[in-house]
Order: C-alpha cells, then sequence, then structure tokens
C-alpha cells in the first residue's frame, strides 16, 4: 500500500518512512505543505499522514485544499498540538485520527492499519490485522508466509508486496500504473513487461495448482484478485 508522509523534521520522517517501509509499505515523503498537497494532488495513496504545523501550507489548510479538490485520501495528523480544540479542528476537516507527538512508531503503525481497514477490506483481515485470506489463500504478515489450502507458497519479496496490494484490494481492478506506483515505486513504462512478467510468476505460484483461479487480467484494463469460475484472458 502507498502512504504520504508529509513532515519538516527530517530525523522524525526518517524514522517514521523507515518503520512503514520495513513493514511493507510505499512511502513517499515530503517537507513541506506545498510539496505535500502537489504530491496528495497527483498521486493516488492509501493513506496520507499529515504535520500540522508546515512551512508554505499547514496541515489543516493542506486537508482543506485537498478536500476542495476532491481528493477523498484518508488522513491522519502527527502534531505536537494537544489542545483539545486543535484536535476538534482537524477531525472536522475530515482526518481520520489525530496522533499527538511524542508518540510510538507501533501506535502510529495499529492506528494507520486500522484506518486502513476501514478503506478497502475485500479481503477478509484477521482480527488481529495480521492476517489477509481469500478463499483458502492466506498472507500472513506477521510471519512473511503465504498458503493455499495450507500448502506453503514461497514468494521473492516482490511478490510478496505485489499479492498483499491484490488481496487488500481484492475485487478491484488494478491497472499495470497503479501496481507500478505501489510496488515498484516508480512510473510506469509502457514498454515494459516487468508487471505482466511478475504477475504471470505469482500467478504460476498461487493458481496453477488449483481449480479455482483468483488472479485474473482484464484484457486492457489490468488485473483482479477474486473468487471467480474463470479468468479473462491468461
Amino acid at each position: 500500500m502507498r502512504l504520504l508522509l508529509v513532515e519538516d523534521q527530517q530525523m522524525a520522517a526518517d524514522y517514521i518512512a523507515k518503520g512503514l517501509r520495513e513493514n511493507d509499505f510505499v512511502v513517499d515523503v515530503a517537507a513541506n505543505g506545498i510539496d505535500g498537497l502537489h504530491l496528495l494532488l497527483t498521486h493516488d495513496y492509501d493513506l496520507a499522514i499529515l504535520d500540522v504545523m508546515l512551512p508554505g501550507i499547514n496541515g489543516w489548510k493542506l486537508l482543506e485544499m485537498a478536500r476542495q479538490a476532491d481528493r477523498a485520501t484518508p488522513v491522519m495528523f502527527l502534531t505536537a498540538r494537544d489542545d483539545v480544540e486543535d484536535r476538534v479542528k482537524g477531525l472536522e476537516l475530515g482526518a481520520e485520527d489525530y496522533l499527538i507527538k511524542p508518540f510510538s512508531f507501533s501506535e502510529l503503525l495499529a492506528r494507520a492499519r486500522v484506518i486502513l481497514r476501514r478503506q478497502t477490506p475485500s479481503a477478509v483481515l484477521s482480527s488481529d490485522e495480521s492476517q489477509l485470506q481469500i478463499g483458502g489463500l492466506v498472507l500472513d504478515f506477521v510471519k512473511h508466509k503465504v498458503t493455499r489450502e495450507g500448502n506453503r507458497i514461497e514468494l521473492t519479496q516482490k511478490e510478496f508486496l505485489l499479492l498483499s496490494l491484490l488481496m487488500r484490494r481484492s475485487g478491484e481492478v488494478l491497472s499495470r500504473t497503479v501496481i507500478a506506483e505501489q510496488v515498484w515505486d516508480m512510473n510506469f513504462d509502457p514498454e515494459t513487461n516487468v508487471i505482466d512478467v511478475a504477475i504471470r510468476r505469482l500467478r504460476g505460484k498461487i493458481d496453477d495448482n488449483y481449480a479455482v483461479k483468483l488472479l485474473h487480467t482484464i484484457r486492457g484494463a489490468g488485473y483482479v484478485l477474486e473468487e471467480k469460475e474463470h479468468a479473462d484472458t491468461p
């Protein structure tokens, strides 16, 4: 999943971004409100984590301008301002959560996962948010393990990230551009077949030995992970 972090304190930004990436998120970082607003308006994010006191445009104004531009990206505020009025203001502007500095990274991660769980939980998420399951396919984040019908499936790091994205957004057709941005953290080059090759390899591991196919190609649109009888294309 792709997150935006807007934080002007370099050490804090590096610490948070490193922790999120270690937990299999793709993270873009901006050090001021203007750059953060540009990224939020031009990219698709599953969550934006915004400091309030930012140079250029503060976090409240950033969120207000994003909403005026019809960007519905869920937002969590990070701030040292702990007045009740400030927290109410952030929530009234449409933020999902408000975390007061200093905070533990484990709390930030837990709150981020709760927000993400509310957004697109097409796959069944376990009660402790450590697993995703579609049919007999299970992805375990804590053990970094994937099984289908109880059989262990060995995946590379990129294949694990790709499957995690597809499972979290099960039932949604994901374009090659979205997959490239969120798994490879790059702009999609239509001349490359890296996405198609990765999908083909992943399909071979999770589908080839099973009667019910989960990973489907939607001609001209992209790929979707869901339970149905037949794929549209091989």
